[in-house]
């Protein structure tokens, strides 16, 4: 039987304009409180921002068929999306005003699948180290039992933004 989805984003130039005018962590909690968008990915994937404090942030998933691989069990990729973004939000959250970041590499362990029957997974990504020109942070996706499911290990690095 054939499915289908259907979603909506907002102007990802909206949230991007916005990154030199707030700290990292002003900035999430402006996408929390829906004042900016969220990225348009989110939408895709059906993911979103739950949480973000100094050093850490946690994103939320339901998995559902639409994030599955043929052998029937959510894609690696959705993982490793997950994983990237609580990492990556996590060392935003202690950049200062006028900073940004990219990710430079991810490493990713699977441990358990995921299926439809997993119910909500969280990534809760948490910075390690943060330097002037890179920071380092970890991410877990965990079940609803605090099973640990995949764990990543990113490098950020760290650049200027001017407010636009």
């Amino acid at each position: 039987m054939r499915r289908s989805r259907t979603f909506e984003w907002s102007d990802p130039a909206v949230s991007a304009g916005a990154i030199g005018s707030h700290s990292g962590l002003d900035f999430l909690r402006e996408i929390l409180a829906g004042r900016l968008p969220a990225p348009p990915v989110a939408a895709a994937l059906g993911f979103t921002l739950e949480e973000a404090e100094h050093g850490r942030a946690v994103f939320v998933l339901v998995p559902g068929e639409e994030h599955y691989n043929p052998i029937g069990s959510v894609h690696g990729g959705v993982f490793a999306t997950l994983l990237d973004s609580a990492a990556g939000c996590a060392v935003q959250s202690v950049l200062p005003q006028g900073t940004g970041y990219t990710s430079l590499d991810l490493t990713l362990k699977f441990l358990r699948p995921v299926t439809v029957d997993t119910g909500k997974i969280r990534a809760i990504g948490t910075v390690l180290h943060g330097g002037r020109r890179t920071a380092l942070a970890q991410a877990e996706l965990r079940d609803s039992e605090d099973r640990l499911l995949a764990q990543a290990i990113s490098s950020c690095m760290l650049f200027p933004v001017a407010p636009r």
